[in-house]
């Protein structure tokens, strides 16, 4: 009898019978809330009806129509339904399937517009497996052990990540800058350099956003030195952080957006958006897949666009994120197990330490587990996966969030005696 591989870590013991909403429910009928959201994917909820019929409906007329050999219908509405939201100037699009696919097709685009060899990610980004995307990926070694040699060309400056180095956000902001100047001056030359690759909020790397002043360094440099700026907008995208962006939080415009995650609530559709311009200057033929724009995933996308509109949904990320930042930070006042309480909209991560200002990766794993005992799905991140992370459907209800809460909080005071 075949077995699902040995190499697979299971967050939870639960196996799904079905979803709704916020709510998973396991194969004995226990209702679980998901704070998982399929790692920020199922934006609109497990199984929105608008999304579910989209889908159905797609099925009953075209599965796939690979889209270098014939277009189809949802594609080019997608497309052009992502038109009215991507940022401005960013007009031309390729779809793939996964988030490392884009970040690859990210990649070969930098490299040949450019025509640079050498691309600068920052310290803690995650932006994928596959071998080009965990060559870039500095969230955690897990993510690229044992698969040396990685891709050449990689080069790691520093994220102002405040509570890791133990300052403030403008010295970390200072710091972070004046050591990408460092780099470019002893590792990668600015002519040399085809782009930045970075999260508005570090995903797997912890849950900490990034700020104002730093990403307009960034832009300044880039400008400067025509390095592209590549906004990785994964998990961040589509409404996740309270505005529909993570990088509108920070008044900054990329050259390159990536997509994939919460576009499709669930659903495997991926992306990359550039100018037109900037597409045109990559070589031909140099995108393409089999199954990227799948049909069925495209109508669930346009579906997923329709519903975080109609249902101003942003606007309910935004709002709900306020409480559960404000309610997990509360429930973090009564422990000194918590060092720091951080996030966006609905993407909020606590950070668990020791009495010595340590990561504790032993009690966030301890709380995990028992808060998905109690009926709570969470997950761990940060580079001693010391970071429990809470990333609900942007459908969350103001109740919702305060039965999460309440379920957090009873589990950290258990697991700490606090």
């Amino acid at each position: 009898m075949a077995q699902l591989s040995p190499l697979l870590k299971q967050a939870t013991p639960v196996v799904v019978d079905h979803g709704e909403g916020v709510y998973l429910y396991d194969v004995d009928g226990k209702r679980h809330l998901d704070f998982t959201a399929g790692i920020g994917v199922t934006s609109t909820g497990h199984c929105h009806p608008r999304v579910v019929e989209a889908a159905r409906e797609q099925i009953g007329k075209l599965v796939h129509g690979q889209y270098t050999t014939v277009m189809h219908k949802p594609l080019l509405e997608l497309t052009e339904r992502l038109g009215d939201v991507l940022p401005a100037g960013l007009d031309s699009l390729f779809f793939a399937n996964s988030g490392s696919e884009a970040v690859e097709a990210a990649l070969r685009l930098a490299r040949q517009a450019t025509k640079r060899p050498n691309v600068i990610v920052f310290q803690g980004g995650f932006h994928g497996r596959t071998v080009a995307a965990a060559s870039m990926t500095t969230s955690g070694t897990r993510f690229s052990a044992g698969i040396s040699p990685l891709m050449a060309g990689v080069h790691v400056a520093p994220f102002p990540y405040a509570y890791h180095y133990g300052w403030d956000q403008e010295t970390a902001t200072k710091f972070a800058l004046r050591e990408l100047d460092y780099l470019f001056q002893t590792v990668s030359g600015p002519n040399e350099t085809a782009a930045f690759f970075i999260e508005p909020v570090l995903g797997e790397g912890g849950y900490v956003p990034g700020n104002t002043e730093f990403f307009a360094g960034l832009r300044e440099r880039a400008d400067r030195h025509g390095i592209l700026l590549v906004m990785d907008e994964v998990q961040t995208g589509f409404g996740r952080t309270g505005k529909f962006w993570g990088h509108d939080h920070f008044d900054v415009s990329p050259d390159v957006v990536l997509i994939a995650k919460g576009l499709a609530s669930g659903f495997p559709l991926s992306g990359i958006a550039a100018s037109r311009e900037l597409m045109e200057k990559a070589l031909p033929g140099s995108q393409g897949g089999t199954y990227g724009g799948n049909a069925v995933s495209c109508a669930a996308a346009i579906a997923t666009l329709a519903v975080i509109q109609d249902e101003g949904l942003v606007e309910n990320a935004a709002e709900r994120g306020r409480q559960l930042l404000e309610g997990a930070r509360l429930i973090a006042d009564k422990t000194p197990a918590i060092g720091d309480v951080r996030g966006l909209g609905l993407l909020v991560g606590s950070e668990f330490t020791t009495a010595g200002g340590e990561p504790d990766p032993a009690t966030a794993a301890a709380a995990q587990q028992a808060a998905a005992k109690s009926g709570l799905l969470l997950l761990s991140c940060g580079a001693y996966s010391n970071v429990v992370r809470m990333v609900p459907p942007l459908v969350v209800t103001a109740e919702q969030v305060d039965d999460a809460l309440r379920i957090w909080g009873d589990v950290v005071a258990s697991v700490t005696g606090s």
